[in-house]
């Protein structure tokens, strides 16, 4: 299940359902800690493969000499001692077969890989009877292919197999406003655990991080906070210091407002603020047009961050029609 309402995630949302129907095979792309394979999971559930079996591969921990045996299966007594098994993609027969970090495969894994893709015929390690597969592919990967394929780490032809049905998971920073909904999902996980509210000025810090490691730290931070925070509220301090740091004297706030366009509006005037209220650098680093960050900044302020006077004289030409 993917958590969040912002636009980015609803444009994701659309875009897997519209996939999901077909049975091409489909690129997820996205930064480390994304959740690639809550995508692919979300393309699984909605297609008509639902009720056969998803299967997820990590391809980094694929070792070259275990690869055709992990993937494609071996025959019983191969080797001394070697017991026959069914690969991934017999056991992703009439479901999906997940293949994480691609890009990690060796040129030579990737030669056998492009091999099987382009019929779905395999034959055991070891054996000489060919079996036919129904498999959905979906591959992922937290590396730019193309730039792979030009440097001569990917096949090309591999490329081109696997790509075309591309889907693009943005990195948290570049949706905020899902962070509330996030920590409450990550909370209510745990309930049963340790179960506290996120106070406000805790929330406000975690939605002005960076978050490099995205959803995936997000997770882990929330989890440290429930099980070291001493009161019944996690407030800032409870954080780790990483997290605080860029939010500076702000997180002191009490606020009132805890609808989604609140907390979007807040966190536009602080980094309004951070840009000396030059509303160009702001709309860059919000990644949204001027006519957003106009609409956010007519939104009631409930907090305490006073922001510079804006410069609008600094704004270029074409700002308000560039795409957010």
């Amino acid at each position: 299940m993917m958590i969040g309402q912002s636009q980015p995630i609803q444009e994701l949302r659309t875009r897997i359902g519209r996939v999901a129907g077909t049975h091409f095979t489909v690129l997820v792309e996205g930064e480390s800690g994304v959740g690639k394979e809550l995508v692919a999971r979300a393309i699984h559930d909605a297609s008509p493969r639902r009720q056969g079996p998803f299967v997820a591969v990590n391809c980094a921990a694929l070792v070259d000499s275990l690869l055709e045996a992990e993937l494609f299966g071996i025959e019983d007594r191969t080797a001394t001692g070697v017991r026959g098994r069914r690969g991934k993609f017999e056991l992703a027969d009439h479901g999906t077969l997940f293949l994480d970090e691609i890009a990690d495969l060796s040129l030579a894994a990737q030669a056998k890989l492009l091999r099987v893709l382009q019929d779905f015929h395999i034959e055991r390690v070891g054996g000489t009877t060919t079996h036919v597969v129904d498999v959905r592919v979906v591959t992922a990967t937290n590396r730019s292919l193309v730039e792979l394929v030009e440097s001569g780490r990917f096949r090309a032809d591999l490329y081109y197999r696997i790509a075309g049905v591309e889907l693009h998971v943005p990195p948290l920073r570049a949706r905020r406003q899902d962070v509330p909904l996030l920590v409450e999902h990550f909370g209510m996980r745990w309930r049963r655990t340790r179960f506290l509210q996120f106070a406000p000025d805790a929330l406000e810090a975690l939605v002005a991080y960076e978050w490099p490691g995205n959803v995936r730290q997000l997770s882990r931070v929330v989890e440290r906070a429930l099980a070291l925070a001493p009161g019944v509220e996690v407030h800032a301090a409870d954080l780790p210091p990483e997290v605080t740091k860029i939010y500076g004297n702000t997180t002191g706030a009490r606020l009132s407002d805890h609808t989604l366009r609140g907390w979007s509006s807040r966190y536009a005037r602080l980094v309004l603020d951070r840009c000396e209220g030059n509303k160009r650098q702001a709309c860059q680093v919000l990644d949204i047009t001027y006519k957003t960050l106009q609409s956010l900044l007519q939104h009631p302020p409930t907090d305490t961050i006073q922001p510079s006077e804006p410069t609008e004289e600094r704004l270029e030409p074409g700002l308000y029609e560039q795409a957010g």
